[in-house]
């Protein structure tokens, strides 16, 4: 339960930060007068009177009003202009390490040592 939470309230959050909320708002006011049209409409003219932009409902107009309120206040200009630096950003060091060695002590062995003899099969009787 605590997980299905805090899952919804952050898919919340999300669509109020990039203003989907106002979506969300139209496909209601949507929803409302295709409900009223169609209690006294055949569906196919409650959906053209619904979807009519001339024949907006005050919720619609709201939310109009709002979108373009919320498109006024973002800032001019090209987003990728200014870099966004963090304070507590650390700068990334490098590191050159040396290759790795062998371990200290450690004798490598020579190619005599490598070599073994060859089984040699047993006489046959």
């Amino acid at each position: 339960m605590r997980r299905a939470v805090a899952i919804l309230s952050l898919t919340f959050a999300w669509l109020c930060a990039n203003g989907a909320i106002w979506d969300l708002a139209q496909v209601f006011a949507w929803g409302k007068m295709f409900v009223g049209y169609s209690s006294t409409l055949t569906v196919g003219a409650a959906l053209r009177e619904t979807l009519d932009p001339a024949k907006s409902c005050e919720l619609c107009v709201g939310v109009a009003k709002a979108k373009e309120q919320s498109t006024q206040n973002l800032p001019s200009g090209p987003r990728d202009a200014a870099k966004l630096v963090l304070a507590v950003e650390a700068e990334a060091m490098t590191l050159l390490a040396p290759a790795p060695q062998d371990w200290p002590g450690q004798v490598k062995p020579t190619l005599s040592e490598w070599r073994a003899a060859v089984p040699v099969p047993p006489p046959r009787v």
